[in-house]
């Protein structure tokens, strides 16, 4: 049934967006005198739930000079600084004030409410740029800075068992299938979530690492570890993981971060270990289907306006 009225809604949506909500807009405009942006930044719950509203207005925005103010902050956020980030919000506010007219005096309360929302959507934006960038550079064993951090890995992961040299079956301890890593999958991205996880959560890093290498419940905790890389990026390419990120800016009062998307990846591996051993798999081969409905699971959160996620990643102990 839920099927049947997401494929009608599907259909209406268009027609919704083009006839009826231009309706909606003036009306109530004419009775609340405020716009539509207005309306959002003074009623919606701060957080997702008001930036998330206020990009879906001026995406759907027929203004042209709204339209192009966009098209520019689009093409300037991939690379911009965190001080050309805020003066390119605080033009985005003074341009909406003048094309919906309203006035600073008359509306204080507008620009700091909107700015923060406008910053978040961007500051998103250049985050999707920034790990995209680290998902392209590809690990280079000849690169002396890759190979550190390679290394800087396993004294996290092993603190008490030095490497005996770089070929070494030593790496399967710790998820990897070969004898040497020359490559790892999902370029740098892979490897600085690993590295992050294993240095910023020690004792969370150290307790999933354990449980890897179980006799009947392990499972290759590298090779998991950049298959959640895939996942986080997805869900944060896709738009998905919004919710999150901007509670999580909000929450910070901070633009969105290379350091969140790390933190957001470290939950995922934290609670996906949790998450294989409650579902006591027969055996590795159970590992897409638990997979698959972890995803699903997060996913559900994620879509949630009220979502974020916890990273003080709590160990249990027994």
């Amino acid at each position: 049934m839920n099927f049947i009225f997401g494929i009608i809604f599907e259909k209406l949506f268009p027609f919704i967006c083009k006839y009826i909500r231009p309706f909606m807009k003036w009306f109530l405009h004419t009775f609340t005198r405020l716009c539509e942006l207005q309306r959002i930044c003074y009623g919606a719950q701060p957080g997702a739930r008001r930036t998330k509203q206020v990009e879906w207005s001026l995406e759907s925005s027929k203004q042209p000079d709204i339209k192009q103010l966009i098209r520019e902050f689009d093409e300037a956020v991939e690379y911009c600084s965190e001080d050309e980030l805020k003066s390119l919000t605080l033009n985005v506010v003074h341009v909406v004030q003048r094309v919906k007219k309203i006035k600073p005096s008359a509306n204080p309360d507008f620009a700091p409410l909107f700015g923060v929302s406008v910053y978040q959507i961007w500051s998103y934006k250049r985050l999707v740029h920034q790990v995209e960038r680290l998902r392209s550079e590809q690990y280079n064993a000849e690169n002396v800075e890759h190979e550190e951090k390679l290394m800087e890995l396993w004294r996290h992961l092993m603190p008490d068992e030095p490497l005996t040299e770089r070929v070494s079956k030593q790496w399967q301890e710790i998820g990897f299938q070969i004898l040497k890593p020359t490559s790892v999958e999902w370029g740098l991205l892979g490897l600085e979530n690993l590295l992050y996880f294993s240095r910023e959560y020690k004792e969370a890093a150290q307790h999933v690492l354990l449980h890897s290498r179980h006799p009947t419940l392990g499972y290759t905790f590298a090779i998991v570890g950049i298959n959640l890389t895939a996942m986080a990026y997805v869900f944060l390419k896709s738009g998905d993981a919004k919710a999150h990120f901007y509670n999580v800016a909000q929450n910070a009062k901070r633009a969105c971060s290379l350091e969140h998307f790390h933190k957001f990846y470290c939950y995922l591996l934290f609670e996906f270990d949790r998450f294989w051993l409650e579902s006591e798999p027969t055996n590795i081969m159970d590992f897409r289907e638990i997979y698959q409905t972890f995803e699903i699971s997060i996913l559900e959160a994620l879509h949630k306006d009220s979502n974020v996620f916890k990273t003080n990643l709590v160990i249990e102990k027994v």
